[in-house]
């Protein structure tokens, strides 16, 4: 099939507007990445834009020798991991029942949930409702805040209602339970559309920040997005400057320098998870696209 004019000048505008978002997105983070790269000197007089100059490693050393980051980064982990873990099973719990049409009060409970979308108490209500429960400076106050996202859940309901009845009719007549039907027939026809919600969800627990610094008191409970906050105060700058003033390389270790290097550990274990998720990601996207 051969374009016409008009559309070789639609997608000529496509390419250059899609370059210019991924440029506008791209080059501050490879900014940050080349200044926490380079010298102490090279930084002051403004000299590093896309490529570090006088490539050196002494901010990261400074970084991972330092206890409070490493620290902040296993807390991140944590809450990531569990909080994943417990958004999936409540959106998959919720979602599967709510798919079946057999399933008696379905419209009423869906209204409740969709409910919550448009109304919620508020943030003064919410932090006395988990300071009641005793889990101020627990984990369990950030996981149980935001275990279920109603949007997540009314997507991944909707694809199972993709799903054909009659497998499922076929796996009921060989006697397996609903559990059974859920676990060995929905869940492996549903890997895209799980993947996608599951990586929504890594992503909104690993950025996570305002309900970290409402509900965790502990500075050894911190994590990495308050981390980053800290840095921007001088004492928190000093302690980790402090952690190589022993090497002759300290001079190297500049503000702009600590802050670019905190981004970029922060962000980096995050964009490594994608790349194992994306065949999913992107398959997840163009199903829900054609169903609609």
């Amino acid at each position: 099939m051969i374009d016409t004019k008009g559309e070789k000048i639609f997608y000529a505008i496509n390419y250059v507007m899609m370059s210019l978002i991924v440029l506008t997105t791209l080059l501050p983070f490879i900014n940050i990445l080349a200044v926490s790269f380079s010298s102490e000197y090279a930084v002051l007089s403004g000299k590093v834009y896309l490529w570090p100059v006088e490539f050196n490693l002494t901010t990261y050393k400074a970084i991972f020798k330092g206890s409070t980051i490493m620290a902040s980064l296993k807390n991140t982990v944590l809450v990531t991991l569990v909080g994943t873990a417990i958004n999936m099973l409540m959106t998959i719990a919720a979602a599967y029942p709510l798919s079946k049409k057999r399933l008696k009060g379905r419209n009423t409970v869906l209204m409740f949930i969709t409910f919550t979308m448009l109304f919620n108490a508020g943030m003064i209500p919410n932090f006395i409702l988990i300071k009641s429960m005793g889990l101020i400076d627990s984990y369990w106050a950030l996981w149980l805040s935001g275990a279920l996202s109603t949007y997540n859940m009314i997507v991944l309901k909707t694809f199972f209602e993709g799903i054909p009845p009659s497998m499922e009719e076929s796996a009921a007549i060989d006697g397996c339970s609903d559990i059974g039907i859920l676990v060995k027939i929905v869940i492996p026809l549903s890997l895209p559309a799980i993947a996608s919600i599951a990586l929504f969800y890594a992503v909104g627990n690993w950025n996570a920040y305002f309900n970290v610094l409402l509900y965790i008191t502990s500075s050894a409970k911190a994590t990495l997005q308050i981390r980053l906050r800290d840095l921007l105060n001088t004492s928190a700058m000093d302690t980790i400057k402090n952690a190589v003033m022993d090497s002759q390389d300290s001079a190297n270790v500049t503000e702009e320098s600590i802050k670019g290097a905190s981004i970029v550990v922060a962000t980096v274990p995050i964009l490594i998870v994608y790349p194992f998720l994306q065949k999913y990601f992107v398959k997840g996207v163009m199903i829900g696209s054609i169903k609609g």
